[in-house]
C-alpha cells in the first residue's frame, strides 16, 4: 500500500517517524505493508526533523497525488490551496485522502467528499478537531444509531493555555499570550486561535457530524478572547466560576434547527471542563440514549495530532485491501442553522453605576422590558467605584443584546463593565 505525503512539517515529519518505527505493526493491522511513495514540499534541500530518502522530496505535488502507483494520500499542508485541488485530484482518481485541514473541511468539505463519491474513494479527517482525541470517528459511527443533541467542549489549546494562566496567576491577556508564544503554543500570529476561526472551524465540522447537516465556518457565531481582562477573570473567580472559549452545537427544542457559536463564556469550577488545564482540549457530546460522554486529551501538536492520521490511515488501508469505503458524508437531515439572535443562553453583566437611591429599580425594569428574567444581583462598592453584578436566567441572545443596548443609554449606567455568557450550570 503506497502513500503519498502532501507536506513534511511539525505533523507531517511525526507521520514519517511513526511509519517507520512502527513499520511491523501498521502492516499487521492494515493487512499489507505501508510504503512512502513521495514527499511533496515546498523546498528541496531543507534541513528537516526526519530521516528520509531524499529522492522521495518532490515540489511537484500534483504529479504526486496522481501517479498510478500511489494508494493513499495523506495532506497535511492545511490552508485552502492548492490543498483542495490535490485532494481533489486524488479523490477524483480513485485513491483514499487522509487529511488533518479543519480550515478546507469547514470552508468547503462539500466539494471533498463530493469527489470522494465520485472517485469511490475515503475521504477520513479526525485530526482535524482535537488532535488525537478520538472524538469524530465516534460521532460518525459509533453514536450513528443515536440521536446527538449538544457538542460542548474546548477546542483550541492556545486559548485555553492563555485563559488557564490568566486564571491561575493573575496575568494579563497579552502576558499569557507572549509565554504561549514562548512556548510554541501560540503562533507568531496568533489571530487564527485568539479570534476564534480555529475554534470556528471545528465547531463547523463537529455540528456536520453531529447533526448530520451541511455546515461552514460561516454559519458559526464567533467571538475571540482578546477583550478578556484580568479584571474579568479575577471577578468570574470570586464568583466561582473560571472563562474557557467553548464551541457549543445544540439542537433546538424542536429539534428542527441548531445552533453552533464559539465564544468565551463563564463555567462553574465544578463543571468538568473547568479543570482542563494548560494547552489540553476537552469535549462533551450529548446524546438521547447515550447521555453525556467526554473526551479529553492533547488536542494539537506534531506527534498527538500524528497519531490520529495514523489511526486513519490505517483504517482507509483496510477499506482499500477489503474493497470497501468506509461512511460517506451523511447530509440527510437538511436541519438549518438558526441565527444567533435566537439561541438561548444566561449571562453575567458588570454596570458601572451611579451611587443613589433608585438605580436597581430602574435597571431591573429595564431587563423586565426584554422579557430577560434576573436570577441574582449585587452591588460592589460605593460612590464613583459602585458597579452592579447581575446574573440572568436564560433568555434569547436578542433579549440580552437589546438589553445591553438599553443599559448603555440609562443615565445611572456609567458604563456596561462587561458581559459575559454564563454556561454549564442549568
Amino acid at each position: 500500500m503506497r502513500v503519498a505525503l502532501l507536506g513534511c512539517g511539525v505533523v507531517g515529519s511525526q507521520v514519517i517517524r511513526l511509519m517507520h518505527e512502527q513499520s511491523a505493526d501498521l502492516a499487521a493491522r492494515v493487512g499489507a505493508p505501508l510504503e512512502l511513495a513521495g514527499v511533496a514540499v515546498r523546498r528541496l534541500g531543507r534541513k528537516r526533523d526526519v530521516e528520509v530518502d531524499p529522492a522521495l522530496f518532490t515540489t511537484d505535488a500534483e504529479s504526486l497525488v496522481t501517479r498510478d502507483d500511489v494508494d493513499i494520500v495523506i495532506e497535511v499542508i492545511g490552508g485552502i490551496e492548492p490543498a483542495r485541488s490535490l485532494i481533489v485530484s486524488a479523490l477524483k482518481r480513485g485513491k483514499s485522502v487522509v487529511t488533518a485541514n479543519k480550515a478546507l473541511l469547514a470552508e468547503d468539505g462539500a466539494t471533498l467528499h463530493e469527489a470522494a463519491r465520485a472517485g469511490n474513494g475515503d475521504l477520513y479527517f479526525e485530526a482535524s478537531v482535537a488532535g488525537a482525541i478520538p472524538l469524530l470517528r465516534p460521532l460518525r459511527e459509533s453514536l450513528a444509531g443515536d440521536r446527538v443533541t449538544r457538542v460542548l467542549g474546548i477546542v483550541n489549546g492556545t486559548t485555553n493555555y492563555i485563559l488557564d494562566k490568566m486564571d491561575s496567576t493573575g496575568a494579563s491577556f497579552l502576558d499569557a499570550l507572549e509565554e504561549a508564544q514562548t512556548l510554541g503554543y501560540a503562533e507568531a500570529d496568533p489571530t487564527a486561535d485568539v479570534e476564534g476561526f480555529d475554534a470556528a472551524a471545528k465547531a463547523a465540522i463537529l455540528a456536520g457530524l453531529a447533526f448530520h447537516s451541511r455546515v461552514t465556518a460561516e454559519q458559526v457565531h464567533r467571538e475571540g478572547i482578546t477583550d478578556i481582562t484580568a479584571t474579568d477573570v479575577a471577578s468570574a473567580k470570586a464568583m466561582g466560576y473560571v472563562i474557557k472559549l467553548l464551541a457549543i452545537c445544540a439542537r433546538s427544542d424542536d429539534g428542527r434547527t441548531f445552533g453552533v457559536r464559539v465564544h468565551p463564556a463563564m463555567i462553574p469550577r465544578s463543571h468538568p471542563l473547568a479543570g482542563v488545564r494548560e494547552a489540553y482540549n476537552a469535549v462533551f457530546v450529548e446524546a438521547e440514549s447515550a447521555g453525556q460522554l467526554m473526551f479529553y486529551g492533547k488536542g494539537a501538536g506534531g506527534a498527538p495530532t500524528a497519531s490520529a492520521v495514523l489511526g486513519d490511515l490505517v483504517a482507509v488501508g483496510r477499506n482499500r485491501l477489503a474493497g470497501t469505503r468506509g461512511p460517506e458524508e451523511s447530509t440527510y437531515a437538511h436541519l438549518a442553522v438558526h441565527p444567533m439572535g435566537e439561541t438561548v443562553t444566561r449571562c453575567h453583566v458588570a454596570l458601572d453605576v451611579a451611587d443613589k437611591p433608585g438605580v436597581l429599580a430602574r435597571v431591573a425594569e429595564l431587563f423586565a422590558k426584554h422579557d430577560v428574567s434576573i436570577q441574582t444581583v449585587r452591588q460592589e462598592g460605593h460612590g464613583d467605584d459602585a458597579q452592579l453584578v447581575i446574573v440572568t436566567h436564560r433568555a434569547t441572545d436578542a433579549a440580552l443584546t437589546a438589553t445591553m443596548e438599553g443599559l448603555r443609554e440609562l443615565d445611572i449606567v456609567r458604563a456596561v463593565a462587561s458581559v459575559m455568557r454564563v454556561e454549564g450550570d442549568d
